[in-house]
């Protein structure tokens, strides 16, 4: 089914779409999630450097991991309110699911900051999706929900997302600490401005559904 045709929720946020020339992120329904499972059961990290902080459910054995991954999405899906809120979608290249891009905002009414996770099944990378789908959800950020800053942090040794942060032009905002796989590593934090995402804004990424989301996560463009 292409992506423009995907059957219609009740729930906005499941409607939600951004698509680019190369990849679409597409509202995470339980029909995508399913055609992802395969992808997490074989399983998206299986050596260091570990990618995720704690806890994470990638790290966890088959078929726990694809139990405990379904179950966090649904949880977080319906884990809606002003104060927090977290966008899961589905990225497809080709017609054929990939990986996950997420989209959080905490009180961002008051502050208008968003955070971003990601990861790609291991078939998928080295093929310049991870910058791509960045991009496309950054411009729902900015230009869909009106942000005025992106935050990311990625452990040091994560190399391929701190050059996409670099990259989409993100700066670096410091140092922080947090465990993987119960052990202490460092991070290097991100910041993009709304000022310089627009210096290097892109004209050909497609937002659907996005007005319709706006009320569910208590957002007032007008305002």
């Amino acid at each position: 089914m292409p992506a423009t045709m995907m059957t219609a929720s009740s729930y906005p946020p499941l409607n939600v779409q951004v698509h680019t020339p190369r990849l679409s992120l597409l509202g995470a329904t339980d029909e995508l999630l399913e055609r992802l499972v395969p992808t997490v059961r074989k399983g998206v990290v299986t050596e260091a450097p570990w990618p995720f902080d704690d806890p994470m459910s990638l790290y966890k054995d088959s078929p726990e991991r694809e139990w405990e991954w379904l179950r966090k999405v649904w949880a977080g899906r319906g884990n809606v309110s002003d104060s927090y809120w977290r966008l899961y979608f589905v990225v497809v290249v080709d017609d054929q699911p990939v990986g996950m891009q997420d989209l959080i905002g905490r009180s961002f009414s008051t502050f208008g900051t968003v955070e971003t996770f990601s990861w790609l099944g291991p078939d998928a990378r080295g093929r310049g999706l991870g910058r791509e789908m960045r991009q496309a959800v950054l411009h729902l950020a900015f230009d869909g929900l009106g942000a005025r800053e992106a935050e990311s942090a990625a452990f040091v040794d994560n190399h391929a997302s701190n050059r996409v942060s670099e990259a989409v032009g993100y700066v670096p905002n410091g140092v922080c600490w947090d465990t993987r796989r119960g052990e202490p590593a460092e991070l290097t934090r991100w910041r993009l401005t709304h000022d310089r995402w627009s210096e290097g804004r892109r004209d050909d990424i497609e937002l659907v559904g996005v007005t319709d989301c706006l009320p569910v996560l208590g957002i007032d463009r007008s305002a």
